[in-house]
């Protein structure tokens, strides 16, 4: 059979139209879990965010069960940081834009100088931010129990360092943690690329 160009046109319109059927079902790959997994019989047992009670800048006390069934961006900063936290902020606050007409995603921004970053400070902050605290909590809490969650559930580096210039170190990393409490992905929020890979992966996310 001789292969014209009306029968080029036929099949490329099909294989089009394939390749956009394949897209708008939302079939991409599972974001990994990250984090110690245990096997119990047939069953695998994946590392989750370790209860947690904190306060936010509406004085609200923010638990774990305020993000079940909810998608949410965690990092940690603290407001007199002059390195990477301005940078962090604006980076979240792209995220903060990216999920406007997404109900089932949260912000959780935890201070690591809870002894400076009272709660009427951290209102004001975010005051100065523009943004909602329905959709965008920044906490504070007991300095031991803010860097415990940090480094055993986050995995994220939080902690007194006088040999900083702000007297403090931590890490600039996004964590992207699903309605389950796990850690989907991990990210540095001082980069553009990363949070918009973050962004795309936060989307996949609620596809699943």
């Amino acid at each position: 059979m001789k292969y014209t160009k009306e029968m080029r046109l036929h099949w490329t319109k099909w294989v089009w139209l394939a390749l956009m059927a394949i897209g708008c079902t939302g079939l991409d790959k599972p974001l990994p879990i990250l984090g110690p997994r245990e096997v119990d019989g047939a069953d695998t047992l994946y590392h989750t965010i370790a209860p947690f009670r904190f306060v936010d800048q509406d004085s609200a006390v923010v638990t774990n069960a305020d993000f079940t069934g909810k998608i949410y961006v965690a990092d940690f900063f603290f407001t007199s940081c002059r390195t990477i936290c301005p940078i962090m902020k604006t980076q979240m606050l792209r995220v903060y834009e990216a999920t406007t007409e997404m109900p089932d995603v949260l912000l959780l921004s935890h201070t690591i100088d809870p002894e400076w970053d009272t709660v009427a400070l951290l209102h004001d902050y975010a005051e100065r931010l523009g943004v909602e605290s329905r959709r965008w909590h920044f906490v504070t809490g007991q300095k031991d129990s803010i860097y415990k969650i940090a480094q055993t559930s986050y995995f994220a580096t939080a902690m007194e360092d006088r040999s900083e210039p702000d007297g403090f170190i931590h890490s600039g990393a996004f964590l992207l943690i699903d309605r389950r409490g796990r850690i989907r992905g991990k990210y540095d929020g001082t980069k553009e690329e990363e949070v918009n890979r973050l962004i795309g992966d936060l989307k996949r996310l609620r596809r699943e």
